[in-house]
């Protein structure tokens, strides 16, 4: 089975409180690392193929090394093959480290690596996978999935935030753990309740 995620920011200790940019409700950043640790793993299995949009996690810890070396200590707790889409975030040097380092799951690596985005076809539809949300203009049978702006969503119903703190959630008709990736079926509910609710806008 494919999930879909963004904008985990591990580590990032100015993701969590009471801030005004995507309040997450957490007091310690550990607390949330492992929430989304526990909440990924709990519908991912190791036969799966996570696709992460970017902005993995946030760590200046010094020297460098020490902070690629926490990143990578946190994904390999993540199950399922995973492919990491290069965010704002990300840096290369980061993940030519992951890939130096990269473990086999299922006979082959964990993790790959796409620096501007992914393609896939699903349910008769085009997936274009990217970290900045794509303006593609009117386009029939081609989705947009993206992070980058958290708590904000794109006013154009082609474009679907997969991101941990999207509002587009809000479109799935159950609570979503947070942090936990989004199946196949959350996005298509997630497509066809937005393009639904641009339909009452007009």
């Amino acid at each position: 089975m494919k999930f879909f995620i963004s904008d985990t920011h591990f580590l990032d200790k100015h993701m969590i409180g009471n801030k005004n940019f995507a309040p997450r409700p957490y007091f310690f950043v550990e607390e949330m690392d492992n929430d989304i640790i526990k909440n990924w793993n709990e519908i991912v299995t190791d036969n799966d193929v996570v696709y992460h949009l970017g902005d993995v996690a946030v760590c200046h810890d010094k020297p460098q090394q020490k902070a690629f070396e926490k990143i990578f200590n946190l994904l390999k707790q993540l199950n399922g093959k995973i492919i990491l889409i290069k965010g704002n975030h990300d840096s290369r040097a980061l993940f030519k480290y992951i890939d130096k380092n990269n473990v086999e799951l299922n006979g082959e690596l964990k993790f790959s690596f796409q620096d501007v985005g992914a393609l896939i076809k699903m349910n008769h539809c085009q997936y274009y996978m990217t970290h900045y949300p794509m303006m593609m203009g009117q386009v029939k049978q081609i989705i947009n999935l993206h992070g980058h702006i958290h708590h904000y969503s794109v006013s154009a119903k082609e474009n679907i935030n997969v991101g941990i703190d999207s509002p587009e959630k809000d479109y799935l008709k159950y609570n979503k753990p947070f942090g936990q990736p989004f199946t196949e079926d959350d996005i298509n509910v997630m497509i066809e309740q937005k393009a639904t609710d641009f339909m009452k806008r007009k």
